[in-house]
């Protein structure tokens, strides 16, 4: 008998790693070029405005407050610098901010084992992620002035200026789309359930298919995804309302709230007689424990993030994982950077069922940067309702 195991990085993933060297780089830089920006209000007649950023206060240890952030306002002015620094550098409005949970791993200073490849946030800087922006100035080929651009910020702040902008994409937009999906369906989140589901996951028609965190950002594309495919979906959710919107406007065929579920083994028992062939990961813990003993052989499992986990001080062991090596489980975490070159062939998939109203999409959207850092704290209570939205600015 021959047994594939293959585990790799989960959430915060490599792409994460990969992404925040890149912006602890550019904050360095931004740092030194704000002071100098700050401090001369009229070289060459450049407009010079204040910018309000949300600050990393101190390192988390256990769940994060708010009181972990804060508010300030600096000053920017509103023109690339012509120096070295500045050669490739783009100066964007941020028009839209994305919360992500992967967001809470770089919070806290001592980073979980294996991942010395990340690096925190630094204290008194602005937290970073992915978001939607405009530009206003530019010296890097690719982009002009009044570009929209989707990708990762320097940071949580009104305006960002980018000096490797490796990550940004240009977004060909049309009315007919929301401008902050691209914080979601069109961006990261939706990249990430398309590829993590179809390559990883390797559906067929009639396959069985499991969905934790399933109202979230990515959670709610997978079983649409699957739905399209012919696949029997169930999803877990935690409260009534999100069930609810699993089943009426995602169209899954079951959901379940978990945290009325005493006995996770037996609720998963109880929705797949026959056992799961795909399971898509988002939660960890005592959830990966039940899926695990209800996999079917040559079952297929996506590790896309560990929520339960991220606040815990000490993680919570996985107790059924010789039900991978007996059932020839195929177990495996991905980086959704891995794909970014494959961005085209994703929105020739996606677009024409968005187009078409054959995928929904919903969104949590807080107005204002000063709301920022209550809605990025209430993803880890399961405060909001889709993809959780920060806008900015108008567009």
């Amino acid at each position: 008998m021959h047994v594939y195991i293959m585990f790799c990085l989960l959430q915060p993933c490599r792409s994460s790693a990969i992404f925040y060297h890149h912006f602890v780089r550019q904050q360095i830089n931004l740092r030194t070029l704000a002071q100098s920006m700050a401090s001369d209000h009229s070289v060459g007649g450049v407009e010079v405005i204040s910018n309000k950023q949300v600050i990393l206060k101190d390192y988390v240890s256990g769940f994060p407050r708010e009181s972990n952030l804060y508010l300030t306002t600096s000053n920017i002015k509103l023109k690339v610098p012509e120096e070295e620094s500045g050669k490739d550098a783009v100066l964007v409005k941020n028009l839209y901010l994305s919360c992500d949970p992967f967001m809470r791993g770089w919070m806290q200073r001592d980073l979980p084992p294996g991942k010395s490849e990340l690096s925190s946030y630094s204290l008194g800087s602005p937290i970073v992620g992915y978001g939607v922006a405009r530009v206003v100035d530019s010296r890097h080929s690719d982009f002009k002035k009044g570009d929209l651009v989707w990708g990762t910020t320097i940071g949580w702040e009104e305006y960002s200026l980018m000096t490797t902008p490796e990550y940004l994409f240009k977004i060909n937009h049309t009315d007919d789309i929301p401008l902050s999906y691209y914080t979601g369906i069109l961006g990261m989140p939706g990249m990430t359930a398309y590829f993590g589901f179809f390559d990883i996951g390797s559906p067929k028609e009639g396959d069985r298919v499991y969905v934790s965190s399933a109202s979230g950002a990515i959670g709610q594309l997978v079983g649409q995804f699957a739905k399209l495919i012919g696949c029997y979906v169930v999803g877990s959710a935690g409260s009534k309302e999100k069930v609810e919107l699993l089943k009426t406007k995602f169209g899954f065929d079951d959901a379940f709230n978990y945290k009325e579920e005493h006995d996770l083994d037996a609720a998963l028992k109880r929705y797949f007689p026959e056992g799961i062939d795909i399971y898509f990961e988002n939660v960890g813990g005592k959830m990966l424990d039940a899926v695990l003993l209800n996999m079917r052989h040559h079952g297929r499992i996506a590790l896309c993030g560990m929520i339960s986990q991220y606040n815990l001080e000490q993680p919570e062991s996985v107790h059924n994982l010789i039900a991978v090596l007996f059932k020839q489980i195929r177990m495996e975490g991905f980086a959704v950077a891995d794909y970014y070159d494959q961005y085209s062939k994703f929105l020739d998939f996606v677009l024409p069922y968005i187009k078409e109203g054959k995928i929904v999409y919903v969104e949590d959207i807080t107005e204002g940067l000063e709301s920022g850092p209550a809605a990025l704290i209430g993803l880890f209570s399961g405060r909001n309702v889709g993809k959780q939205v920060v806008k900015v600015a108008q567009e």
